[in-house]
């Protein structure tokens, strides 16, 4: 079965990198994210699909919003109109190419069954060296804690690049455009109702991540999908965004230190009893982080652009 999904996976990706028209990339790219998470799931890493489900719903209705904003429908038409007449021949090795390097791939794919050793032992060995109940929370704060410092400061440039190149230069928007939901009854009492629960289950998967599925990336979308309802419902212009950048360059230098001192340094040989507490704490920084990143690019488009 995950053969199948695999191929279909691949297929999302050709068509992503052969389509021109935005809005079609959009959606593929939201299927590409979904048959990603479900490859995730059928490999037992529940906390990796939940993070990549909850990031292509984000950034699917995002890049919807922007595109409405900047492109509008009829732009839209006429770039694929325009791109439609360059078609011709030059399209034609490319395609070809890309359809050589698919049918490699499927040529390749290995029969046997995959070396299980590694997997063997980080689920033997996790617990005891690292802390918890979480396979995964203790591969990505322990074993493989470079992915997520890197990862954590690739979030960290993106924001501070959107702020710097968007167009709205001031760090500070004291009014603007009110979201329409307010219009809707509906809409409204079932943000309002949902907003609590958001929060709450934000939470939830922050600090129990070190023995159930979760962790501080999930948790921290959670948290900014509050900060976003609460923009569709009240008015967020007092929010200065350059505190926020300033907070979450604080919370990655602490996202540093930390496992610098406990991993690197061999604290957690020596304080066996804290290893869970480490955990606790990585994963509320990284989910700290997280909501500040995403509230910031949400604000910065939504809030200030949108003026």
């Amino acid at each position: 079965m995950i053969r199948v999904f695999l191929i279909f996976w691949i297929i999302s990706a050709l068509l992503i990198v052969r389509e021109q028209k935005i809005i079609r990339i959009i959606i593929y790219l939201g299927i590409f994210s979904l048959i990603t998470s479900v490859c995730f799931l059928m490999l037992a890493a529940p906390d990796v699909a939940m993070a990549e489900a909850a990031i292509s719903v984000f950034s699917t209705i995002f890049f919807i919003v922007c595109f409405e904003k900047y492109y509008g429908l009829k732009a839209e038409v006429s770039y694929g109109s325009a791109a439609a007449e360059k078609k011709g021949v030059k399209n034609i090795i490319p395609l070809g190419f890309t359809a050589f390097l698919f049918v490699l791939f499927m040529c390749f794919i290995p029969g046997g069954g995959a070396n299980a050793y590694l997997k063997d032992q980080y689920i033997s060995m996790f617990s005891r060296d690292v802390g918890g109940e979480n396979a995964v929370t203790a591969i990505y704060l322990g074993y493989r804690m470079y992915d997520t410092l890197f990862e954590a400061l690739m979030l960290l440039v993106s924001v501070v690049a959107v702020v710097h190149l968007s167009w709205y230069s001031d760090v500070e928007a004291r009014d603007g455009k009110r979201s329409d939901v307010n219009r809707s009854v509906i809409a409204a009492v079932t943000i309002r109702a949902v907003c609590p629960l958001i929060l709450l289950f934000g939470v939830y998967l922050i600090t129990n991540g070190h023995f159930t599925p979760g962790g501080g990336f999930q948790g921290g979308v959670a948290i900014a999908a509050f900060f976003i309802c609460r923009y569709m419902i009240y008015d967020i212009y007092d929010t200065h965004a350059e505190k926020i950048i300033m907070m979450e360059k604080l919370i990655y230098a602490a996202v540093v230190l930390l496992p610098v001192f406990f991993i690197f340094l061999g604290a957690y040989v020596y304080l066996p009893q804290y290893r869970n507490t480490y955990l606790v704490m990585m994963n509320s920084l990284i989910g700290i982080k997280v909501a500040c990143g995403f509230f910031i690019i949400f604000y910065r488009y939504i809030a200030f652009e949108k003026r």
